[in-house]
């Protein structure tokens, strides 16, 4: 009986993805933004957003709507770099958190905060955040290389031993550079993955950075396609592996960057979407790609009101709920692939 009720519900899903996808993510949308440190009914929420003199209307107008849209975003690109890291090194278990890139993100943008003289202007935090994704990723691929790991367990050991490593330099970094200008505290609960707030015209400019990482990885569909078959049959499609393989890395640190610099450390996010998202509508990297990140950020947006609603006034750090489902997902994934 139920599964009669529920075949055009599956049916819909397969043939017509984009629209279950979009229905998804405005039902997320609406339930972030209704979510929060004061829960209003349906109908309250209605009269408050068509009072222009409500203060709750300015609040939800001005700084819940913007940091759910900005929420999105970051989840969208973590979907993008998880969808790129497992496409590059053809590994189910790979993404930012666990390969070091959110953790060497954390790391430059840590400096840019603790050091306003050294670096002063709001560009310098985006650009030590890419560096330190960028540097981590291309240490941990070196090292591999230089160990002579071929398999993804090895890569992924090697990226949780870099993470540990600059865990304890942004601790070192955090204790000895902090006074009286720099909150600890503020940065503490940033490490521990917290979505910024921004202001409209802030939103619109991480917007259009995320529209651009985007379209960039998204023309890396086609190569990750290819690369999927083999280096050995990439090369023989005229794929230059090499070179392919560092433009991806560059983009996905970058957008790793951007998702570090207004979120935090949050994990797990770029391995359970598009895991979900590739059992669902299979390996092909081009839709892979628009699904998880539209995924990924309604599914993040959903995680950003519960952690606003559960102990108001205070937030619960994003990325330890994130890690609730994750960690337990990675341990499935990794025990499906060491018994195959």
């Amino acid at each position: 009986m139920i599964s009669h009720y529920l075949r055009p519900a599956l049916l819909v899903s397969h043939r017509h993805p984009a629209v279950m996808i979009g229905i998804a993510v405005v039902c997320c949308f609406v339930i972030s933004a209704w979510l929060g440190s004061e829960i209003l009914s349906p109908v309250t929420m209605w009269h408050t957003l068509n009072n222009p003199d409500s203060v709750m209307r300015t609040l939800i107008l001005q700084w819940r709507i913007p940091r759910v849209l900005t929420t999105f975003c970051v989840g969208a690109c973590l979907g993008m770099a998880g969808v790129i890291f497992q496409g590059v090194f053809r590994n189910p278990l790979a993404e930012p958190h666990l390969l070091g890139s959110a953790s060497g993100a954390s790391v430059g943008a840590a400096i840019a905060l603790m050091m306003p003289a050294l670096f002063p202007g709001p560009f310098f935090l985006p650009i030590m955040a890419f560096a330190g994704a960028w540097l981590t990723t291309l240490l941990v691929v070196s090292l591999a290389r230089v160990a002579r790991v071929e398999s993804g367990f090895g890569l992924i050991l090697a990226g949780v031993a870099i993470a540990a490593l600059l865990a304890a330099v942004r601790g070192l970094i955090m204790l000895t550079l902090s006074d009286d200008a720099v909150s600890l505290q503020v940065i503490l609960s940033w490490t521990l993955g917290g979505i910024q707030t921004p202001t409209w015209q802030e939103f619109f400019l991480f917007m259009l950075l995320t529209i651009i990482g985007f379209i960039l990885c998204l023309r890396l569909a086609r190569g990750l396609d290819i690369l999927g078959l083999g280096s050995d049959t990439a090369r023989n499609m005229g794929l230059d592996v090499t070179r392919f393989m560092h433009r991806s890395v560059l983009i996905a640190a970058a957008v790793t960057a951007l998702a570090v610099v207004w979120g935090g450390l949050i994990g797990f996010i770029g391995l359970v979407i598009p895991h979900m998202i590739r059992w669902w509508l299979g390996p092909r990297h081009h839709r892979l790609m628009i699904y998880s990140a539209l995924a990924s950020g309604a599914a993040l947006m959903v995680f950003d009101g519960v952690a606003r609603s559960i102990m108001p006034p205070a937030e619960i750090p994003l990325g330890l709920l994130t890690a609730l489902l994750g960690a337990p997902f990675f341990l499935f994934i990794l025990t499906k692939e060491a018994r195959r």
